[in-house]
């Protein structure tokens, strides 16, 4: 896919697609844009660029990689992409003379998801976008169409969860963006205890936080609590070299069996590695170095579950959801006290 987009080889149009993390947007191999390569990802289709919080380029119109669109289908993705924080309805459709059962099967069909899902990622790109630049929750709130921090409940938890009015003390998951030195990084937590810690430019953050909230079966929504507080003070301690061991508490939700690889991760000494082998054998289950390396991946708590210090049999840095880059950084610090550069 690299050489492809290298070439702009117009033969891979429709194979699969680009996003740019600094712009929100996704492309076609061919686009004459010039990204910066560490800016970039793939995906293998447009459902999946739209699912990660990217709007189709204006420019090469990725979207269209299979052939022009049936004139009303045409219709609807040009007024989504003009106004992606007015929602269209059930009653809007009809009124263009299009049945919501229409719209919902030629989408599913061509893109991979519905009409109201494919708006849906429109109307949070442009602010995940700014997320994952780490500006500042009022600027993406006031920055992006939305006249109030109500206004940008609302549009937030239609995508991840229930009304905010159905929320009570103890009741919901409180989502926050916290800074720190290798990239903005979105946390979640209950009253139960930390529940997500992602980079904010991590590859299906949308996805990610759907799946969170169907295990806790709870609304989500942006605000901080005291799980998260604590969270901020030893992050910023953390990323000093001023803190080895989290004292945060974690609800952790998973399989039995990621449960114990994850507990496993938690008694990694700070600033060692072991290999997937390793903690399979500490599992009594020493044939299970893929499930291990599955559970691993599967880990939606970064740094306090240090799924970084495990690394390949041979030394290797194996992958890591934040960038292999920060996998270093992170050994680096833990190990030196100080981050790289």
């Amino acid at each position: 896919m690299e050489r492809a987009w290298q070439n702009r080889d117009a033969a891979y149009d429709g194979l699969f697609c680009f996003g740019v993390r600094t712009t929100g947007i996704f492309c076609r191999p061919s686009c004459p844009s010039q990204p910066k390569r560490e800016n970039m990802e793939f995906f293998p289709t447009v459902s999946a660029a739209v699912g990660a919080g990217y709007r189709p380029c204006k420019r090469c119109q990725p979207e269209l990689a299979h052939g022009t669109p049936p004139e009303w289908a045409a219709r609807l993705l040009a007024q989504a992409a003009a106004a992606p924080d007015t929602r269209i309805t059930a009653a809007d459709l009809r009124a263009l003379g299009i049945t919501p059962e229409r719209a919902r099967r030629w989408f599913q069909q061509n893109y991979g998801l519905t009409f109201t899902a494919w708006c849906r990622g429109l109307r949070l790109s442009a602010a995940f976008t700014k997320i994952r630049r780490g500006e500042p929750l009022d600027d993406v709130i006031l920055g992006h169409g939305f006249e109030s921090h109500s206004g940008f409940r609302e549009a937030f938890t239609r995508a991840f969860g229930q009304p905010p009015g159905r929320a009570r003390a103890g009741d919901c998951l409180n989502v926050l963006l916290l800074d720190t030195p290798l990239g903005p990084m979105l946390a979640a937590a209950g009253a139960q205890g930390l529940c997500q810690l992602e980079f904010a430019d991590r590859r299906g953050l949308e996805r990610s936080y759907a799946g969170m909230r169907q295990r806790f079966d709870l609304p989500v929504i942006p605000g901080e609590n005291p799980v998260l507080h604590q969270l901020r003070e030893e992050l910023r301690a953390y990323f000093a070299g001023q803190l080895r061991e989290f004292t945060v508490p974690l609800d952790i939700r998973g399989t039995p069996f990621q449960e114990r690889v994850w507990q496993a991760l938690r008694q990694i000494p700070f600033g060692q590695t072991v290999s997937y082998q390793t903690v399979a054998r500490q599992l009594d289950a020493p044939t299970a170095n893929r499930a291990v390396a599955s559970a691993n991946g599967a880990n939606r708590i970064y740094l306090l579950i240090p799924c970084h210090r495990v690394i390949a049999a041979d030394g290797e840095l194996s992958g890591y959801g934040g960038g292999v880059w920060r996998k270093r950084a992170l050994l680096e610090l833990e190990k030196t006290g100080r981050l790289p550069g």
